[in-house]
């Protein structure tokens, strides 16, 4: 059983956000009781929601972070990993995931964030970043080098677990007179910073709501229309995305 905890916890670490399945009709008690045996055996997992998928006996399970397991009607044996429609050769799990990383563009608290405008600033980006971040600086340096036409909302988001000193640069950017510049200066060109650290800041509601969209690591990207994606994406993804309805 520890070790069954352990990959559940491993899995819930590695893998994307995901969704819940609609599959198809079922009755409420089966999935209520699918629900319960799975809390019963792993009491410590909250389990978000309960579908039934296109395999027979096969059940999609939710838990808190939005991690897409699959188990048994009685949570005797479960599946962590792609469901896969081999006639379609299409990740069923995928498309959930891509399902689930939508956020409500219009929910995000855009005062709290850094905001760039890049020329005519039509496109719309949100990025949760780590001033300490090697792929924050990467994604700052490679990905969003060159990409115009855009505001970008930085969220600053230090991972003070893996960077003690990320909060610091953190309120230093935030308290600076100009926060654009004093971002890309450090970021982008590596000059040190030199703001204070004692003026009000938005770092602990960032703190919030990052956790409450289960980002968990740096940099997170939220495009305008909703999708999100970790990680340092090259240029052309970008672009790519920000393009996207």
């Amino acid at each position: 059983m520890k070790k069954i905890v352990k990959r559940l916890a491993m899995a819930g670490f590695m893998l994307q956000m995901v969704a819940c399945s609609a599959g198809n009709a079922v009755e409420p008690e089966s999935l209520d009781s699918v629900k319960a045996a799975f809390q019963k055996r792993f009491a410590d997992r909250k389990v978000l929601s309960v579908a039934k998928t296109p395999v027979k006996g096969m059940y999609e399970i939710v838990l808190k972070g939005n991690q897409v397991i699959y188990s048994d009607q009685k949570a005797e044996y479960l599946f962590i990993g792609d469901l896969i429609d081999v006639k379609k050769n299409a990740s069923l799990t995928e498309k959930r995931q891509s399902e689930l990383n939508r956020i409500d563009w219009s929910s995000l608290p855009l005062d709290l964030a850094v905001k760039e405008v890049r020329g005519n600033g039509e496109r719309r980006l949100a990025v949760f970043t780590d001033p300490d971040c090697p792929f924050c600086k990467k994604l700052e340096r490679e990905g969003l080098n060159g990409v115009t036409n855009v505001t970008i909302y930085t969220f600053l988001y230090p991972l003070t677990d893996l960077h003690p000193d990320a909060r610091r640069k953190s309120l230093q950017v935030w308290c600076s007179k100009d926060r654009v510049a004093a971002w890309s200066g450090f970021m982008l060109e590596g000059r040190a910073l030199s703001g204070p650290t004692d003026c009000a800041n938005p770092l602990d509601r960032i703190k919030a709501l990052g956790e409450k969209l289960g980002i968990t690591g740096t940099p997170g990207l939220i495009f305008g229309n909703g999708q999100m994606v970790a990680g340092a994406i090259d240029r052309s993804e970008i672009e790519e995305l920000l393009n996207r309805k």
